[in-house]
């Protein structure tokens, strides 16, 4: 039996900061898991620069509001709920996922929570587990699944080396080349292909 694992940002959705920082002007909000693979030297960086900009909460889910899955992201997510279990494994926040996970017919999520002050402020966030990608595959295996996972990023790797098919989703060509050993999908219907392979090998 198969559970497939997908992060969410570069996957099906654009990625947030991203967004947020076109959005604002703010440039250094661009560095992403892409660029970063400490995670929480990242989310240190950016807590530090929405308080440099006074950047609240509301600010950050103004932007979420306006962004649109990924063309075919949709229609992914529920080919992959008809054939297999399907979770979203991500470093997003729970803050920031619900509008997302609404355009996607909300399928389950494991991510993070931010600690916010009665004013809007982030204060702080809270990790679900440390290195929770990687757990939430060891979890399923301890139950008698296999794992066919995807991910574009660094903080993916921990956890498509722990699956049984692991798979780089548009990765940028630097996680190509650190991670050679890693099949690359660069579309949706790569993907499709590379997941098939193994869910109907049962």
């Amino acid at each position: 039996m198969w559970v497939v694992c997908s992060d969410l940002e570069g996957v099906f959705v654009p990625e947030v900061w991203i967004n947020v920082a076109k959005i604002t002007g703010i440039e250094k909000l661009k560095i992403t898991t892409r660029d970063e693979p400490d995670y929480d030297k990242l989310m240190k960086y950016r807590l530090n620069i929405l308080d440099e900009h006074s950047l609240k909460i509301q600010d950050i889910q103004q932007v979420i509001s306006n962004i649109k899955p990924l063309d075919g992201a949709l229609e992914f997510t529920k080919w992959l709920r008809d054939i297999s279990r399907f979770v979203i494994v991500s470093d997003t926040f729970q803050e920031f996922a619900k509008p997302l996970m609404k355009q996607l017919d909300d399928p389950f999520i494991l991510c993070h929570s931010l600690e916010i002050d009665k004013d809007g402020r982030i204060t702080n966030y809270k990790l679900r587990q440390s290195d929770p990608k990687r757990h939430t595959v060891e979890a399923f295996q301890s139950m008698n699944f296999k794992v066919i996972a995807f991910g574009d990023s660094y903080n993916d790797v921990s956890m498509l080396k722990k699956a049984e098919v692991g798979i780089l989703f548009c990765p940028p060509q630097k996680v190509i080349d650190e991670f050679p050993e890693l099949p690359v999908a660069h579309n949706y219907a790569e993907l499709k292909a590379l997941i098939e392979q193994h869910i109907y090998e049962d």
